[in-house]
């Protein structure tokens, strides 16, 4: 993915991303599950991708190795029905996407398997989806701590659900569609916003009956008629816009040259940060716009800007909630005091982030306050140095890369290599960007 400097009244940095996390393993799961060949480009080989092939593989599907070259793949399907027992415990890493979705798929099928991953992810909470899966008939037996991994699935014959979520989660909503598809029986979701909608997308363009629609207080509400088969899915993954955004933000940040990210997926349940960042004060621009497995893609440009401080709330969370670690750091180097609040949910993703948010940023001279369900960050133009913890958490080792990048601040982060759970190369992409802005 090549780098070049565009001439023009502001430089531009045009760079690509790898495929979408969210879209590849999707597209993993559901072709498997269709009748017939799926041809798929653009896939990311990230650990979390890699983790999601290799557990398909151990229910007999016979997933292609993953390239990192995003080279076009045939993925052969077996159906909905022809999942097989896997011969020992099925792990998934650190990818919570994965886990959850898989006992969603694991629901409606015949036979009992378990379920584990890395200690990251048996730190992570499970009843979220256990409890309306178990709803549905599902037994769930869990082999360690209440509400965490190791989980043994017995699935079978189910029953519809319609499940009223408390939370605005793609992966709750997910896992029930997706055990609806497996167990043959219709299901309904409503969630208080709607949270991403890969799933329901990916699911219409193979062929499935599924609505979706407002409710009277503004909820979402999703339906699924399950089919007897899903047709094979022929698309090129779009980049992901989660990793499109620490170098957009580097353009924000940068004192000279901007960013353009190429053919990145800007779903409007997934571009939250754009909206947060031009209240902010971001020169932020979308163009050739078109549409990759049924999702709308574009390249984004962000100039550099002259960013202030804004409010973030829990109405908006749902469309950003991965962002919040770059958008922490955007708002150490904004003008006046940021606030987010709505944000709990950070404390259950793969590190409690708003600890770890607020402990670096006060470790390199970042003015910031920890609240239950958010932060409140005070921005500064001094120089940032110290040393941070990635705390095994992808998205924050990558934010505080970030900040070390721009001129005047240092900083070391105790565990860089985790980056490749999401996007495999990040610091030597993070290099050459920096080698163009301050040579």
């Amino acid at each position: 993915m090549a780098i070049r400097v565009d001439g023009a009244d502001t430089p531009v940095v045009e760079l690509g991303v790898p495929g979408d996390k969210s879209i590849t393993i999707r597209a993993l799961i559901l072709s498997t599950l269709a009748r017939g060949t799926s041809v798929v480009g653009g896939l990311l080989a990230s650990e979390d991708a890699q983790a999601t092939a290799a557990a398909l593989r151990a229910l007999g599907a016979p997933i292609p190795e993953l390239t990192t070259d995003g080279r076009t793949l045939a993925l052969n399907g077996i159906g909905v029905h022809g999942l097989a027992s896997p011969g020992e415990a099925i792990d998934c890493g650190n990818s919570g996407t994965l886990a959850r979705l898989l006992l969603g798929v694991l629901a409606g099928c015949s036979f009992p398997a378990v379920v584990t991953g890395d200690a990251s992810l048996r730190a992570r909470p499970m009843r979220r989806i256990t409890e309306p899966l178990a709803r549905m008939g599902a037994r769930i037996d869990e082999l360690g701590d209440p509400d965490r991994l190791p989980i043994r699935i017995t699935g079978g014959e189910l029953r519809p659900i319609e499940y009223a979520s408390p939370h605005a989660s793609a992966q709750v909503k997910s896992a029930l569609l997706l055990a609806g598809l497996t167990g043959g029986v219709p299901v309904q979701v409503t969630e208080p916003l709607a949270s991403r909608d890969h799933t329901e997308l990916m699911l219409r363009a193979m062929g499935a009956n599924l609505s979706n629609e407002r409710g009277p207080g503004g909820e979402n509400i999703v339906r699924l008629e399950p089919p007897e088969f899903l047709e094979p899915l022929h698309c090129d993954v779009p980049g992901d816009f989660s990793s499109a955004a620490f170098f957009l933000a580097l353009g924000a940040l940068s004192p000279r040259v901007g960013v353009r990210v190429k053919g990145v997926g800007v779903n409007p349940t997934r571009t939250g940060f754009l909206d947060v960042l031009r209240r902010m004060g971001g020169q932020i621009y979308l163009d050739n716009a078109c549409d990759q497995c049924e999702e709308p893609v574009a390249d984004a440009t962000l100039y550099p800007s002259r960013l202030r401080a804004t409010s973030i709330g829990a109405e908006e969370i749902p469309a950003l909630i991965d962002e919040i670690p770059i958008l922490a750091i955007l708002a150490a180097r904004a003008e006046g005091e940021t606030r987010i609040t709505g944000a709990a949910e950070l404390r259950v993703k793969e590190s409690d982030r708003i600890r770890a948010i607020a402990t670096n940023l006060k470790s390199v001279g970042v003015g910031v306050e920890e609240l239950d369900d958010g932060l409140l960050i005070r921005g500064t133009d001094a120089p940032c140095t110290g040393r941070v913890s990635a705390f095994g958490d992808h998205r924050i080792a990558m934010a505080f890369g970030i900040l070390g990048a721009l001129p005047g601040n240092s900083i070391e982060i105790d565990d860089p290599g985790v980056a490749a759970v999401s996007f495999p190369g990040f610091w030597d992409r993070l290099r050459e960007v920096q080698e163009t802005f301050f040579p």
